[in-house]
């Protein structure tokens, strides 16, 4: 693994693109996340930003994608290795054709058919428009978490609430669209024409290489 130290939005970027994959918070594979590497005085440190704040502009960038991908928990995938990935969870369904098969539920078809229409929807907004409130539908995290680990669905940005004097406050609330709205259906889709196993084997190969502290079963878990 490499030796380096986070201290920005940029330097993460640098070791997504290097390793393809990167969680925010540290799981089975030990060195292997933006936590361990991230210098300690940056998490919520009153002077300057840190990894919480990194994650609106890393994901702006268009260089990397965003969202629960990782056994329901946050990762960052680089633009070079995202078809792939797409390819592979999605096994090789488009969103249309998996509700028709009936693989998807009604509310992951609402959920995806609002974010299409809109391109970009705040969690809150969401939950509005498709009544997850008192007394309204239920499951909301389990539905826009299943989307994301089918990467149907990612997180675009963090939107800040201002209060009356014009500072921002609370944690940045998730800004969900899709990768082909971000990065274009062509180039997510561009690794359709191989199986997914093979995307997969792709992907495994290539972590293998780049996290040798990790065994298969550890690899194979991070992957589908």
């Amino acid at each position: 693994m490499p030796d380096i130290e986070l201290r920005s939005p940029e330097d993460v970027i640098e070791l997504v693109e290097e390793l393809g994959f990167l969680p925010f918070f540290a799981g089975d594979i030990p060195g292997f996340s933006v936590e361990e590497f991230c210098a300690p005085e940056l998490w919520f440190s009153a002077d300057a930003d840190g990894p919480w704040e990194w994650k609106g502009p890393i994901a702006r960038s268009l260089k990397c994608v965003y969202g629960k991908f990782c056994s329901g928990k946050a990762m960052f995938i680089s633009r070079e290795w995202f078809p792939n990935f797409a390819n592979l969870r999605r096994g090789g369904y488009d969103f249309d054709a998996r509700f028709n098969d009936g693989l998807a539920s009604y509310k992951d078809r609402d959920i995806y058919e609002a974010i299409v229409r809109d391109k970009y929807l705040l969690s809150k907004e969401l939950k509005r428009m498709l009544n997850y409130r008192k007394g309204g539908n239920k499951g909301f995290d389990t539905v826009i978490t299943r989307l994301q680990m089918q990467s149907y669905v990612c997180i675009s940005d963090f939107v800040y609430m201002f209060d009356k004097s014009g500072a921002p406050y609370g944690w940045g609330v998730a800004e969900y669209s899709t990768p082909e709205i971000l990065l274009g259906e062509d180039f997510v889709t561009s690794a359709y024409r191989r199986d997914p196993e093979e995307s997969g084997e792709r992907i495994a190969e290539h972590l293998k290489t780049v996290l040798p502290q990790a065994d298969p079963a550890q690899i194979e878990k991070l992957i589908t």
